[in-house]
C-alpha cells in the first residue's frame, strides 16, 4: 500500500560542492542542539523544581502532575508550530523557517528564566508559564523540519538516511549541555539556592540562540532541492504554490500513519529521560545530580543507535531497522525498572542506555522515511506534522501518564505494559506505510 501523497518523487541530485553540504550540516546540528537544550531543560526543571515554584499550594504528587501537565502543553503546541513554520518552509525556504523558529525559542526560554513564581505573582505565574511553554512547543515543532530537511536535501542520494539523522545529534548535545548546566549550577549555588533562584540560570543562557540564528541567516544556503523546485516553478511562470497545509490535510493518511509509527519512540524517549528522572529522585530517593548524570551518560546509547541505524537504513531499508528498534524498546521496558529499583547507579545507567539505544534505532531511519513520503512543495509541512503529532500522542503525555500509573498501584509493571503496548501498536501503521525512496 503506497502512502505517498503524490506521485513518487525522485530526489534531485545533491550539489557536488562539499562546502555547502558541510556548512548546512554544521548549522543544522548547532540549531538542533540549542533548540533541544531549551526545550529539554524545561522537562528537567518540571521534574525537579517547578512543582515548588509554581504549584506550592498542592500536595507534592499533585505538584509534580501539574508540572508535567505544563510540560505536556508544549507538545500539544508542536503541530501548530509545524503548520505555521511548515508554510514558511514550503513557500519561502527551509532556512527562513528555521531561523524564525529559533528566534521564537530564544525569546520564550529567556522569559521563563525571568518569570515570577507563585509567591510573587499568584495564579498568574503558572498561567504565564503555560503561555511560554506553548511558544516553546511551537518553536520546536517548526524547528524539526528545518534542521532535518536542510541536511537531508543537501545529501548524496544514497546517504539521505544518514544525513537526515545527523542533525539529531543536537538532541543529545542539547540534553547533555542542559544537564551539565543544571549540575554545575546546583554545585555552585547549593541545593537551597538552586530551588529558589538557581534554576533560572539555564533558561537565561538561551539568549545565545539569537546570534546563531543571525549567523545561519547570513551564511547558509537553502537546500538545493528546494531551490531547484522554486526555479522550475518560476521557469514555468506558475502562480504561487497552493497552501502546503491544505494540500496535506486533503490527503491526511500519510501524516496519520507517520504519527502512529513514531509514537512508540516518543513515549519510550520521554519515559526514560524525564519520567525516570522524577522516579529516581522522588520514588527511589536518589540524588538529583546522580540521576542527571545517569541520563547524560545514557544519551550516548541514543546517539549510537540513531546514527548507526540511520546509516544501516540506507543499506537495508528504513522499515526493518525501525521495527527492530520498536521490538527492543518494548521488551526492555520490563527490564529497565528492575535495574533502577536496585538503586545502584551503574545498573540504572545500563538500563537507561539500552532503552535509549532502542529509541535511537527508531529515530535514525524515521527522518528520511517520513520526508520521502512527501514531494518538496509540501515536505516541510507533511513530515513535520507527522512527527509532531507523534510527540503529542506520545512524548507530551508520557511522563504524566507514568506518574499517574505509578499512583494507581501495582508498581512499575503498568508503566512497562504501557510502553510495550505502544511499541506493538506502532508496528501496525509501520506495516501500512508504502515504500519510500531507498526504503523497503
Amino acid at each position: 500500500m503506497n502512502t505517498q501523497v503524490d506521485a513518487p518523487h525522485t530526489p534531485v541530485p545533491a550539489v557536488s560542492d562539499r562546502k555547502p553540504r558541510v556548512k548546512a550540516l554544521a548549522a543544522a546540528i548547532s540549531a538542533s542542539a540549542i533548540e533541544y537544550y531549551d526545550f529539554m531543560i524545561y522537562g528537567t526543571a518540571a521534574a525537579l523544581v517547578f512543582h515548588g515554584q509554581f504549584f506550592p499550594e498542592v500536595s507534592p504528587t499533585a505538584g509534580v502532575l501539574a508540572s508535567f501537565a505544563t510540560f505536556a502543553v508544549g507538545f500539544a503546541a508542536r503541530p501548530l508550530g509545524a503548520a505555521v513554520f511548515g508554510r514558511i518552509g514550503d513557500r519561502h525556504g527551509r532556512k527562513p523557517a528555521l531561523v524564525s523558529a529559533m528566534v521564537l525559542m530564544a525569546m520564550a526560554s529567556t522569559l521563563i528564566g525571568l518569570l515570577p513564581n507563585f509567591a510573587m505573582a499568584g495564579i498568574m505565574a503558572p498561567l504565564l508559564l503555560v503561555v511560554l511553554r506553548i511558544a516553546q512547543g511551537m518553536a520546536i515543532g517548526g524547528q524539526w523540519g528545518g534542521v532535518s530537511l536542510l541536511a537531508l536535501e543537501h545529501a548524496p542520494p544514497n546517504r539521505r538516511g544518514l544525513y537526515g539523522a545527523i542533525p539529531q545529534l543536537g538532541v543529545p548535545f542539547g540534553m547533555i549541555t542542559g544537564n551539565l548546566v543544571f549540575i554545575l549550577v546546583g554545585h555552585l549555588v547549593g541545593p537551597e539556592a538552586f530551588d529558589s533562584w538557581g534554576w533560572r540560570i539555564p533558561f537565561l543562557l538561551s539568549i545565545v540562540m539569537l546570534p546563531l540564528a543571525y549567523a545561519i541567516h547570513r551564511n547558509i544556503e537553502d537546500s538545493p532541492e528546494f531551490r531547484r523546485a522554486e526555479q522550475e516553478r518560476q521557469n514555468r511562470a506558475q502562480a504561487a504554490p497552493k497552501s502546503p497545509l491544505l494540500e496535506v490535510l486533503r490527503r491526511p493518511k500519510a501524516v496519520l500513519l507517520a504519527a502512529g509509527t513514531f509514537a512508540p519512540a516518543t513515549i519510550s524517549f520521554y519515559i526514560i529521560t524525564t519520567g525516570m528522572l522524577d522516579y529516581g529522585v522522588h520514588e527511589l530517593g536518589m540524588g538529583k545530580n546522580a540521576m542527571l548524570t545517569a541520563v547524560l551518560i545514557a544519551m550516548s546509547g541514543w546517539t549510537a543507535g540513531t546514527i548507526g541505524c540511520a546509516a544501516l537504513s540506507d543499506t537495508i531499508g528504513r522499515r526493518p531497522v525501525f521495527a527492530a528498534g520498536a521490538a527492543v524498546a518494548g521488551a526492555w521496558s520490563f527490564v529497565v525498572f528492575p535495574l533502577a529499583d536496585t538503586r545502584e547507579l551503574p545498573l540504572l545507567t545500563l538500563g537507561l542506555f539500552v532503552g535509549l539505544a532502542a529509541v535511537g534505532a527508531m529515530q535514525g531511519p524515521a527522518i528520511a522515511m517520513f520526508a520521502e513520503m512527501f514531494p518538496p512543495r509540501m515536505r516541510y509541512t507533511g513530515a513535520s506534522l507527522g512527527h509532531q503529532l507523534a510527540n503529542v500522542v506520545g512524548g507530551g503525555w508520557a511522563p504524566l501518564s507514568m506518574v499517574a500509573l505509578l499512583n494507581v498501584g501495582g508498581g512499575t509493571i503498568l508503566v512497562s505494559v504501557y510502553v510495550s503496548a505502544a511499541a506493538v501498536l506502532g508496528l501496525i501503521p509501520l506495516a501500512l506505510l508504502g515504500r519510500t525512496k531507498e526504503s523497503s
